[in-house]
């Protein structure tokens, strides 16, 4: 019985592991999004993205916003590369400290959160798609462990 439980565990944890994965995988290509709705802000002010539906569920607003990099002066979608990039790392290298790693990833999403739907009283779908993955890679790394 001992030896089908061991084995039952290890089944959850690599369904775990591969939903970190597919989660950190849908991350970086969000992150990707909106760092490209950046660069063609920067090129072009009147750019619309898709995720632009009206004055209220803007990505562009919040990328445009003094709040697009609060961490050390970086765009928080290049942050947000170097996070999925380093959980994707982290996986294959270091996957002990994932949990920690999602933890960090959560706690910086809050601030995030607020700026975005507090402060300047906007809905970016991006946004929060990604605030919504970093709860559940927090929520995954947790169970894992």
């Amino acid at each position: 019985m001992n030896f089908l439980c061991q084995i039952y565990l290890n089944f959850i944890n690599c369904i775990f592991y591969m939903i970190i994965i597919i989660l950190a995988i849908l991350g970086l290509i969000l992150s990707i999004y909106i760092l490209q709705v950046e660069l063609n802000l920067k090129k072009n002010k009147k750019y619309k993205s898709i995720c632009d539906i009206n004055k209220r569920i803007s990505c562009s607003k919040v990328v445009l916003s003094k709040y697009n990099d609060i961490f050390f002066g970086i765009p928080n979608s290049t942050m947000g590369l170097f996070y999925y990039i380093s959980i994707l790392i982290s996986y294959v290298f270091f996957s002990n400290y994932l949990f920690y790693l999602n933890l960090a990833g959560f706690l910086a999403s809050l601030p995030l959160a607020y700026f975005s739907i507090i402060k300047l009283r906007d809905l970016c779908l991006v946004c929060i798609s990604i605030y919504i993955v970093n709860i559940l890679l927090l929520l995954f790394s947790y169970l894992k462990i």
